[in-house]
């Protein structure tokens, strides 16, 4: 089954961006075997992608992933760049800031890891956590050194400043995609009881997870507003409904694909002295 990614692209100020869309779509593919194949041609594909964009060394591209807990960040990550040459991306994991991050302003960490052009980042998490978390839990303003109860230019200026940086970014040659993995409550408590039942899987569950959940609606209202106010056309946000894993890892793998192609990459030109060398070279191998 065909699909068009931008199907799941957020419109800049577009309401409901969350509550009018669908954690779950008929499946793009037929069976578990077509999935693999599927899967596995967007794979190639990406891989010859980044081989040009590491070779031309014109484009960045960074990749942000934000999601509830459990819906699929790593493992999506973990398949789509699966045939990526290692060399040529670099995935980033942002946890709970340390003492030292917050001392400075809160898109700094970041800035720290950014691609330099040729390369892919992937940013597990990011500073779009600053106007999600942050909004759920305010009080976490005071370990930022910002003292008084948050106002709605609080965030509105968290989101011009966001908006700007992308913007740099774009004009500088780093393009950026950015995946919101929209899991259903329901599928959350399932994948929690999931690893709970599985002895191998003791490792990933997280206590704080379930105290999370009882502020569901409000992370849904942080991101429906920080989605809507930063999906910009220099750096979409994607809704990929993420209740069926495998339909978001072709999403993600196919908005990808499209994002690259459109750059219309190719290998560096070979001047003809150089050919001359090459041939050279060539005939004492001979």
């Amino acid at each position: 089954m065909r699909f068009d990614s931008r199907d799941f692209v957020v419109p800049h100020g577009g309401r409901h961006v969350l509550r009018g869309r669908p954690t779950e779509v008929e499946p793009f593919y037929e069976s578990k075997d077509d999935f693999r194949d599927i899967l596995s041609k967007h794979v190639e594909q990406l891989s010859e992608l980044q081989e040009m964009l590491y070779a031309s060394k014109q484009y960045a591209l960074l990749v942000v992933f934000q999601g509830m807990d459990t819906a699929g960040k790593d493992g999506t990550i973990r398949h789509v760049m699966s045939g990526v040459d290692p060399q040529g991306v670099q995935v980033f994991s942002f946890g709970r800031p340390s003492d030292a991050e917050l001392r400075h302003e809160f898109l700094w960490r970041e800035t720290l890891c950014l691609p330099e052009r040729g390369r892919i980042g992937v940013f597990n998490r990011s500073y779009y956590e600053e106007v999600v978390v942050v909004r759920v839990h305010p009080e976490l303003l005071r370990r930022q050194g910002i003292e008084g109860a948050p106002t709605t230019r609080t965030w509105q200026e968290r989101f011009e400043s966001i908006v700007e940086f992308e913007r740099h970014l774009h004009r500088n040659g780093t393009r950026v995609l950015k995946f919101f993995l929209h899991l259903s409550k329901q599928e959350q408590r399932r994948r929690l009881l999931a690893r709970l039942d599985d002895p191998h899987k003791h490792w990933k569950f997280n206590v704080g997870d379930i105290e999370e959940r009882r502020h569901w609606q409000k992370y849904m209202s942080a991101y429906e507003a920080c989605l809507s106010a930063t999906s910009r056309a220099h750096a979409p946000w994607y809704v990929v409904p993420a209740d069926d894993k495998r339909n978001a890892r072709l999403i993600v793998s196919q908005a990808i694909i499209d994002e690259l192609a459109a750059l219309k990459l190719h290998y560096p030109d070979v001047s003809a002295a150089r050919r001359r060398e090459l041939r050279k070279v060539r005939r004492r191998l001979e």
